[in-house]
């Protein structure tokens, strides 16, 4: 088995959409000040890099994202690559094998703006006609490779149209170097009371055979995944 971890990481040099508010990880105490840990205060958007769009991002009575069942977050996915399409509608979808599938991640050319510093307007995204596709096609999860399953300049149609219709939107995602196929998710948000949406910590599953893993390091706190 081999796991790919599609999360960024949090830090203050994470692109935000514009308007959110930046990471900032403040120091509250340190060893190297005579403290007897280490200790940080965090401050981001619940909307922060690889994080989960619910219906209460949308609708101040939709469902919130500690309500979310983990049945939908953790399943089989289907990696599509759709690098080199920026306007995602039901002509691309079309040609996806997605009978049966809940949970779908697009790979888009998004992934290696993940290189650039800020955030880039231009990025690929899913169209309202892609929307009501995988609507019709009954996918209940769709993740994308950037800040924002919608244009840059879009009026949120996107999101109400899925999230109102009980598709959840993973966004923020790095889907680099992950190869189009079947995989299984685990998608697991941080369990925010009332939340509109959260972080998340997400990984792909394959059943592709690795070597011998190497033991875990306290030191580094490197733990190998793949």
């Amino acid at each position: 088995m081999k796991i790919y971890d599609i999360t960024m990481p949090i830090s203050p040099s994470l692109p935000i959409f514009p308007g959110d508010p930046p990471v900032r990880i403040d120091p509250v105490t340190r060893i190297a000040k005579g403290d007897p840990a280490n200790v940080s205060r965090l401050t981001m958007s619940s909307h922060c890099g690889s994080h989960i769009d619910v219906p209460r991002h949308y609708n101040d009575h939709g469902i919130s994202v500690d309500h979310l069942p983990l049945t939908l977050l953790i399943g089989n996915a289907l990696v599509a690559d759709l690098r080199g399409v920026r306007e995602i509608g039901g002509k691309a979808l079309a040609r996806l094998p997605l009978a049966g599938v809940e949970r779908l991640l697009l790979r888009t050319g998004n992934s290696l703006l993940w290189n650039r510093e800020g955030f880039y307007e231009d990025y690929a995204h899913l169209t309202r006609e892609g929307a009501e596709y995988l609507l019709q096609a009954k996918v209940r999860l769709v993740g994308i490779d950037y800040l924002s399953i919608e244009r840059f300049d879009g009026n949120g149609e996107v999101h109400r149209l899925l999230l109102g219709n009980g598709t959840v939107i993973l966004e923020g995602l790095n889907l680099d170097g992950v190869e189009e196929g079947d995989y299984e998710l685990v998608c697991l948000p941080l369990k925010i009371k009332g939340g509109d949406g959260a972080p998340v910590r997400a990984i792909l599953r394959s059943s592709e055979t690795i070597g011998p893993v190497s033991a875990f390091d306290p030191h580094t706190s490197k733990w190998p995944l793949a």
